[in-house]
């Protein structure tokens, strides 16, 4: 038996307000390579993709120095955390317009596949960070051999 939804335009339209809400926010409020939570808190954007035995996680942390960020892998999930620090010579009262964020993030990223944590190789340059992890063994492609059939006597 076939069911039928009645349509709500409503819904559709809320979702689509929704969407432009984040295009211009993330276009024009945080166009620094930084993604801004309900709460707030500023994240460094990320791209994940699969290379042949590899996943690649590339993060965008302009202005974060090297040694201000933490990199962890649990299983599956990728942990980042680091701070923004804002510059200590400048006092509240100096400030005229303030549009860059500080203070520290923590972002957890979940990988696709199984992963070897043990040889993980992280890069760290204009701030860019890029993680090369390997796929873990059992989940990387392997090649079979097809061999012929054995002769049959007749």
């Amino acid at each position: 038996m076939a069911m039928l939804t009645r349509w709500n335009p409503v819904g559709e339209v809320l979702s689509l307000k929704q969407a432009m809400d984040r295009l211009f926010e993330d276009s024009f409020v945080s166009p620094t390579g930084w993604t801004t939570l309900s709460n707030g808190q500023a994240m460094p954007l990320v791209d994940v993709y699969e290379l042949g035995d590899e996943v690649v996680v590339t993060a965008a942390m302009p202005g974060i120095r090297q040694e201000d960020v933490e990199v962890t892998l649990s299983g599956q999930t990728l942990t980042l955390k680091g701070e923004f620090k804002a510059d200590e010579n400048v006092t509240r009262d100096q400030i005229v317009y303030q549009e860059r964020r500080y203070g520290a993030f923590h972002r957890q990223i979940p990988l696709p596949v199984r992963v070897d944590g043990d040889n993980v190789e992280a890069t760290y340059e204009q701030g860019i960070l890029t993680l090369r992890i390997p796929k873990a063994a059992e989940v990387r492609p392997r090649h079979i051999e097809i061999k012929p059939a054995a002769k049959q006597l007749t």
